[in-house]
């Protein structure tokens, strides 16, 4: 196999609309060394995916790639904001296009490489998030019911008009909740409807979007290591020194797995060991409902790990599924 950066093919093939690859999958499956191999080999520039490696100081516990695991690859959305700044989908969809814009303007193959599905489908598809007016009034009411009853009544209440966006969004996720209440107060729409008729548009992107998996059992197992390594390598000294610089639960950054635990326990809700269980539990049922979603997307490719025998036949697969496509 001609193992040779060939990045410029595409330009000729496909003048329409400018290539995009797109690698995810469920949390510690793999992605971070397999995007470095697939950009080293197709010429490709990384945009991340990930809904905390943006931050700043947040490394250990969000598996941020770190520079020798990066090979001279450029990487882009990492270390971006500080951890007291909110990042969310709106502003994911802003800096990927510019970047994945910038790295097709160099002739090189941008590849979005992440777990975080909703951010993936907001740039894939260009979804709409132009926000109405807002009535303030009614956000006010439905933060004030978090505080005082809890998220899982505003959970509920979503539940009620839109089931499908509260199968989609946990209960955890308040601002999200109150986001796809609001836009049914003010439409009458569900959100879930609008997102749904958002992705059936047609993609500005002639892309190919690969999910990497793993057999369940193994993945979990995988999973359970990473949470131990994390707390070897330093993750409640990583959570204090957050903590002492004034970061506090109710940040967006703090509210991610392995943030949210050990916060408890310095705050003397939990023991290091009954933390640690959480998390591991908790980042099981993550990946579940990552693999739910990515189940639920349309036009992927999945690349299951039992089927291949080693990294280098992943790659060797994902290659010939870009050639085909005229990507690479």
């Amino acid at each position: 196999m001609d193992n040779t950066p060939h990045a410029n093919n595409f330009i000729s093939d496909i003048p329409d609309r400018p290539p995009l690859v797109i690698l995810t999958g469920p949390t510690a499956v793999g992605k971070t060394a397999l995007s470095v191999n697939l950009a080293k080999k197709i010429g490709g520039e990384i945009v991340s995916a990930d809904s905390m490696q943006v931050y700043r100081r947040m490394d250990i516990g969000s598996a941020k790639v770190t520079k020798e695991e990066m090979q001279g690859v450029p990487h882009y959305l990492i270390d971006e904001f500080e951890p007291d700044e909110e990042f969310h989908v709106v502003k994911f969809q802003e800096y990927a296009k510019r970047y994945i814009q910038e790295i097709q303007s160099r002739g090189k193959i941008p590849i979005l490489v992440g777990g975080t599905g909703f951010y993936i489908q907001a740039v894939l598809y260009d979804i709409d998030f132009t926000e109405n007016g807002g009535d303030m009034t009614y956000r006010r009411f439905l933060e004030d019911l978090a505080h005082t009853q809890g998220a899982h009544v505003l959970h509920e209440m979503l539940r009620e008009i839109d089931p499908a966006s509260a199968d989609a969004i946990h209960e955890n996720n308040v601002k999200r909740v109150i986001r796809a209440l609001e836009f049914y107060h003010e439409t009458g729409q569900k959100i879930s409807d609008h997102n749904e008729a958002e992705r059936q548009k047609t993609s500005p992107y002639h892309f190919a979007y690969f999910v990497l998996n793993d057999d369940r059992a193994h993945l979990y197992d995988r999973i359970d290591h990473r949470v131990d390594a994390m707390i070897e390598a330093g993750l409640v000294d990583e959570v204090r020194a957050l903590q002492q610089d004034g970061c506090t639960r109710d940040m967006v950054s703090m509210q991610g797995l392995g943030y949210k635990e050990i916060l408890d326990y310095l705050n003397g809700d939990l023991s290091l060991e009954e933390a640690i269980r959480i998390l591991k539990r908790d980042t099981r049922h993550f990946a579940k409902r990552q693999i739910t979603w990515f189940k639920r997307e349309k036009d992927v490719i999945w690349v299951n790990r039992p089927e291949f025998e080693g990294e280098n036949a992943i790659l060797a697969y994902i290659e010939e599924q870009l050639r085909a496509r005229k990507i690479s």
